[in-house]
């Protein structure tokens, strides 16, 4: 479903607009030092440990990294009076672009988890991983609140989907966490790379939204 901002001009004047916009790109550039942090230090751990849901929570990472970089370009495109029609053209691919890198990650990811549950590969716990999702829990929700607030008050279409891609996010950190939670407290080998299967879903669903555009509820 979408909502009815959706269908907004991707470019609508409204007063303190250049606030906004330095808001906005605050914000991005936030998403973007985090991420990289978090998808190295995600990456990291799941080599030590071999949890493949914490492995795809770190690669994910550095996909909504791109996204961030996607939407600096176009805040800062707007602040310099580029043309609304091509920004919001070169906006669309782009999109596409970080799409595909989604399809790409959730192909992996679950063939990866596919294959450790045929093989029974048991992931150490990792206390590095359950902190880092915990913390992200946190973080996510209120940037994604954040970045929505913006989007709607700038009639951004590129900046309220980027705000559903951080929730998406937080859902990954939800999942990642339950599955790393459950091998380290009940030795639950299984449900790492279960977690990392429900993952893909959600991964999938993310990347078809940013493929065609668009912005799920």
């Amino acid at each position: 479903m979408h909502s009815e901002s959706m269908a907004s001009p991707e470019r609508v004047e409204v007063p303190g607009r250049g606030k906004l916009l330095r808001r906005g790109l605050r914000l991005e550039y936030f998403t973007v030092g985090w991420n990289l942090v978090e998808g190295i230090v995600a990456v990291l751990a799941a080599s030590a440990a071999g949890s493949i849901a914490l492995l795809g929570f770190g690669i994910d990472s550095f996909v909504e990294t791109a996204s961030g970089v996607i939407l600096i370009w176009r805040l800062r495109s707007e602040q310099g009076s580029a043309d609304p029609a091509a920004i919001a053209r070169l906006d669309r691919r782009a999109h596409r672009l970080v799409g595909l890198s989604l399809f790409a990650l959730a192909l992996y990811v679950a063939v990866d988890a596919a294959m450790a549950l045929w093989r029974s590969e048991r992931p150490e716990p990792s206390t590095i991983g359950i902190a880092l999702t915990a913390v992200s829990l946190v973080v996510m929700l209120r940037l994604a609140r954040a970045k929505r607030a913006v989007g709607q008050a700038l009639g951004s279409r590129a900046m309220v989907a980027d705000a559903f891609q951080t929730t998406a996010c937080w859902w990954l950190s939800l999942v990642a966490l339950g599955g790393m939670a459950l091998n380290a407290a009940v030795g639950w080998w299984w449900a790492d790379p279960f977690a990392a299967l429900v993952m893909c879903i959600l991964i999938f669903r993310e990347g078809r939204e940013a493929w065609r555009g668009e912005v799920c509820c």
